[in-house]
C-alpha cells in the first residue's frame, strides 16, 4: 500500500474538495462509516468488490469514486482499511474534528445529543440552547441546557464550527439569523421550511416527514394490486389461516406498557428568538 495523506503532486485533501461532485461526498461517507465498521472488527485490508457490497454501489462506482482521493490501493490486493478510512476522513473535513452548537432541548434535540456515534465520527456537541424556561439549566449528556440569549457569546467563546435547528418552524429562520450573525458558517436544520442564509453560509435541510413519504412512495409502487391479491386468496394460492391461539399467549411475545409522564417540551425545542 503506497496511499498516504497527499495525493499526486502534494496536493493535499483540501485542495481535492472543490473538485468531488456531492453524489460523491455522500457515497464517501457511507464508505467511510463501513471502513469504521470493518476497522473495529480488526480487518486490515479489503478489496473494492467487498467495500463496494458493504456500501450498497457497484465496485466501478466505487473505484470511480475513490479515483477522486489520488491512488489508493494496490491491485490485486485491496484497499489498506486504516489508511483509506483516514485519507476520507482528510478529504471530508474530518482530520481535525468538529464542533457542535445544538439549538432546540426538546425530545429531538435531546435524543441527537444523547448519540455516541457522533463524536466516534468527529464531531462533539459543544453547547446545546433553548428557552423555554423549564430547559435551562438541566442537564442533557453531560451539557447544560443554556439560554437561547446567551447564544451569540457562547459561540464567540466555544468557537463551534457547525450548528444543529432542532426548533419549531416559526423559529427556524430567527434562529438562523442569529446563527449567522454570530458567524456561524454551516447550519442543519430539521425544520421542514426552506431556511434564508447569505451565500457564504451553507445550510443543510433534514425533513423527516419527507423521507417517510419517499418509502411510502416506495411501498405503494413496490406492493402488488389489490385485484391480483383478491385473486390470489380467491385462487388458493393465499391460504386463509387461522389464528395461532396458542401462540399469541406465550410469554415471550408479550408487551408490557409503560406509563409516561407528560413533563418534557414538544418533539422539537421551544425555540423562539428571545
Amino acid at each position: 500500500m503506497t496511499e498516504q495523506h497527499e495525493a499526486p503532486n502534494g496536493v493535499s485533501g483540501r485542495a481535492l474538495q472543490k473538485d468531488i461532485p456531492q453524489a460523491t461526498v455522500a457515497r464517501l461517507a457511507t464508505y467511510l462509516r463501513v471502513l469504521a465498521m470493518l476497522a473495529d472488527d480488526g480487518v486490515a485490508i479489503v478489496s473494492s468488490e467487498e467495500l463496494a457490497v458493504a456500501a450498497g454501489v457497484n465496485s466501478a462506482k466505487l473505484r470511480k469514486d475513490l479515483s477522486f482521493l489520488g491512488p489508493n490501493g494496490v491491485r490485486g490486493v485491496g484497499y489498506d482499511v486504516a489508511k483509506l478510512r483516514t485519507r476520507i476522513e482528510d478529504v471530508l473535513g474530518l482530520s481535525q474534528g468538529h464542533r457542535v452548537v445544538l439549538v432546540g432541548a426538546g425530545n429531538l434535540g435531546r435524543a441527537l445529543v444523547g448519540y455516541g456515534g457522533f463524536r466516534r465520527r468527529g464531531f462533539t456537541v459543544v453547547g446545546m440552547f433553548d428557552n423555554h424556561p423549564e430547559v435551562i439549566g438541566r442537564s442533557v449528556a453531560g451539557l447544560v441546557v443554556r439560554d437561547v440569549a446567551d447564544l451569540a457569546p457562547a459561540i464567540d467563546a466555544l468557537k463551534p464550527t457547525i450548528a444543529v435547528l432542532t426548533v419549531p418552524d416559526d423559529a427556524a429562520q430567527d434562529v438562523c439569523d442569529l446563527l449567522v450573525a454570530s458567524g456561524m458558517q454551516s447550519i442543519l436544520s430539521f425544520a421542514p421550511c426552506e431556511l434564508t442564509a447569505p451565500e457564504t453560509v451553507e445550510v443543510r435541510r433534514v425533513d423527516l416527514a419527507v423521507e417517510l413519504q419517499m418509502l411510502s412512495f416506495e411501498t405503494a409502487r413496490n406492493a402488488p394490486p389489490l385485484a391480483e391479491v383478491a385473486h390470489a386468496v380467491s385462487s388458493g394460492r393465499i391460504a386463509h389461516r387461522a389464528p395461532a391461539h396458542t401462540a399469541a399467549g406465550h410469554p415471550a411475545l408479550k408487551h408490557t406498557t409503560t406509563s409516561h409522564s407528560a413533563t418534557e417540551p414538544s418533539s422539537k425545542g421551544s425555540v423562539v428568538t428571545p
